[in-house]
């Protein structure tokens, strides 16, 4: 069957959406757009947990070779440049403009494999990166509330993930695992976004913020933190249990699910030629994920 292990598919999915909808939430809605500061925060979070899950014996966790830790390092850097934009990008963009901008990372990862390592690409690939490519070039011309400073924190969103992807391909697993490369992304974020709160004007700034001291923004920012690490979580526990392809079709329905409640609880306007390229980027990925279940 397409979709296997439907109750850990399904949480993932959950997670997935009110993860999302949190992020989204307390970056827009409240407005609290200190990323070094949130992001920080959710990496603080979701690494505790995970120091903690590990010292329990729930989950485990091995570092014991320092040249891997530090030859993971620059994927770490990677990381971080993911969840700042990724910050910055959803703070300004409805959720479906940005998880387009987002899928099309794709062409990065599809054109390295392509052009760099020769490697054989069907016909069905390409049309399918190409889909998601024309879709994120042809939304922000479409786009009724464009924001060109969320889009170009999307484009630097998309390039960090896509060479992200990049590096995991080409570097050498040795015996780090996905939970082993995660706890180092957390334990490196934290040191670095909390060195960078200050230059970056967040730690101070943040003191203005009008909602500092009102609990609902105080348990969205522990929601947000918590459902991150369980996302992490579930997406590690769904990805070893399944084949790619299976986990692709997952990663999918989540995103179609979060994209297509997200205008009922956020401001969103389309026109026509908007939802279009959101149709044509879904075809893409959609495309994209057949591809990996099928193995063309």
């Amino acid at each position: 069957m397409y979709l296997k292990r439907p109750a850990g598919g399904l949480a993932f999915c959950l997670f997935y959406l009110a993860s999302s909808f949190t992020n989204k939430y307390v970056l827009s809605v409240l407005q609290f757009t200190y990323p070094t500061l949130f992001q920080g925060w959710q990496t603080l979070v979701g690494g505790l947990l995970l120091h903690i899950s590990w010292k329990l014996g729930w989950v485990e966790i091995n570092l014991c070779s320092r040249s891997e830790i530090l030859s993971w390092l620059p994927a770490s850097v990677l990381f971080v440049g993911i969840i700042y934009a990724g910050s910055r990008a959803l703070s300004r963009l409805p959720i479906p403009m940005f998880l387009t901008v987002h899928n099309a990372a794709e062409v990065i990862t599809c054109g390295f494999q392509k052009f760099v390592q020769k490697e054989q690409t069907s016909h069905l690939k390409v049309c399918s990166v190409l889909f998601l490519l024309a879709a994120a070039v042809c939304l922000p011309l479409c786009d009724t509330q464009f924001d060109a400073n969320g889009y170009l924190w999307a484009l630097i969103h998309l390039i960090c993930v896509g060479a992200y992807k990049v590096f995991h391909k080409l570097w050498k697993p040795g015996s780090l695992s996905d939970l082993d490369q995660q706890y180092i992304n957390y334990v490196f974020s934290v040191v670095l976004l909390a060195s960078a709160s200050h230059p970056a004007g967040d730690l101070f700034s943040a003191l203005d913020f009008p909602f500092l001291y009102f609990y609902r923004f105080h348990s969205s920012c522990c929601a947000s933190g918590l459902l991150g690490f369980f996302l992490m979580l579930h997406a590690v526990k769904l990805k070893s249990s399944t084949t790619s392809g299976q986990y692709a079709a997952w990663n999918f329905l989540a995103k179609v699910i979060t994209a297509s409640l997200s205008p009922l609880f956020f401001v969103m306007t389309a026109n026509v030629l908007t939802i279009s390229c959101l149709v044509i980027g879904g075809v893409g990925e959609a495309l994209l994920v057949y591809t990996e279940r099928t193995g063309t």
